[in-house]
C-alpha cells in the first residue's frame, strides 16, 4: 500500500497515462516478465534453503511466541528497504538490487511455511498436489483480478485507505494471538485472502493509471508482494483442509 508513496516522479520518462497504446503495452510486457521472474527467483532461492536442514530447523524455531513477531519486524523492515530501492531510484542496478532483496526476504519468510506443506504431502503420500493446488488457484486468481482491471482500466486508488486499516487490523490480530496464544484459523486466512486480493487490484491500477514508462521494475514488485501475500494464504487454506 505504501507504493503511491513512490510514485513521485522527476524523471523525463512520460507517464503511462499519457502514451500511445504501444508504449503501454511494452511497459505491460516488461512488467509481467519481472514478475514471472521473480516468481522464477523465489522458486529457486527456496529450493536452495530447503537443502539447508539447519536452516529450516532454525526458521521452525523462530515460529514460536514473540520470535516471531521480531521476524516479521525484520521482513516488514527488509521488503519497505527494497520497496524504496525499487521504487525511488533512477539507478537501473538498485531497481533489480531491490527486487533481488525482496524475492529473498519472501523466500526466507516462507521456509516454515512451505517446509510443512512438503511434510504434510509426504504425509499424505502426494508428491505435488497441495503445493501445485495452492499455487493454481493463486495464479487463477492474480490473472483474473488483473485483467478486470487491464481490460476496464477502472482506478481502484480508493482502496489505498481500506486496505491499510485492513492490514493494520490484521497485524492487530495476530499480534493478540501470539499474546493470548489462540489460533486464528480459517476465517482470518479467507479475509486475509480478500484483502490480497484487493491488492492486486490496487497494485494493477496503480500499473494503469500511475506509473511512468522506466518503472517496470518497482511496478513488478509491487504485483509480486500481493501475488505473495495471496499465496500464503491460499495455502494456508488448503492445509487446513489436512
Amino acid at each position: 500500500m505504501k507504493q503511491t508513496d513512490f510514485l513521485r516522479h522527476d524523471s523525463p520518462f512520460q507517464a503511462l497515462s499519457i502514451v500511445d497504446d504501444e508504449t503501454r503495452a511494452v511497459f505491460y510486457k516488461k512488467t509481467y516478465l519481472h514478475v514471472a521472474l521473480a516468481v522464477l527467483l523465489f522458486i529457486v532461492v527456496e529450493t536452495l534453503l530447503l537443502q539447508v536442514e539447519s536452516l529450516v530447523t532454525f526458521m521452525f524455531s523462530l515460529t514460536q511466541g514473540w520470535t516471531w513477531l521480531l521476524v516479521l519486524g525484520a521482513f516488514m523492515m527488509a521488503t519497505s528497504y527494497a520497496e524504496k530501492m525499487a521504487h525511488k531510484s533512477h539507478d537501473r542496478n538498485q531497481q533489480y538490487m531491490g527486487l533481488l532483496l525482496f524475492v529473498v526476504a519472501e523466500a526466507v519468510i516462507f521456509l516454515p511455511l512451505i517446509a510443512i506443506a512438503l511434510q504434510y504431502q509426504v504425509m499424505a503420500g502426494e508428491e505435488s498436489s497441495l503445493l501445485s493446488q495452492a499455487a493454481t488457484v493463486t495464479l487463477s486468481l492474480f490473472t483474473a483480478l488483473s485483467a478486470v482491471v487491464l481490460i476496464t482500466k477502472k482506478d481502484f486508488s480508493f482502496l489505498k485507505s481500506i486496505l491499510a486499516v485492513g492490514f493494520i487490523i490484521a497485524i492487530g490480530v495476530i499480534i493478540a494471538g501470539m499474546i493470548f496464544g489462540f489460533d486464528l484459523g480459517l476465517l482470518f486466512s479467507g479475509v486475509m485472502v480478500v484483502l490480497a486480493a484487493g491488492a492486486i487490484l490496487y497494485q494493477t491500477s496503480n500499473l494503469v493509471h500511475h506509473y511512468h514508462t522506466d518503472q517496470y521494475v518497482g511496478a513488478a514488485l509491487g504485483l509480486f508482494s500481493s501475488l505473495m501475500l495471496l499465496f500464503w494464504y491460499v495455502l494456508s487454506i488448503f492445509m487446513s483442509r489436512d
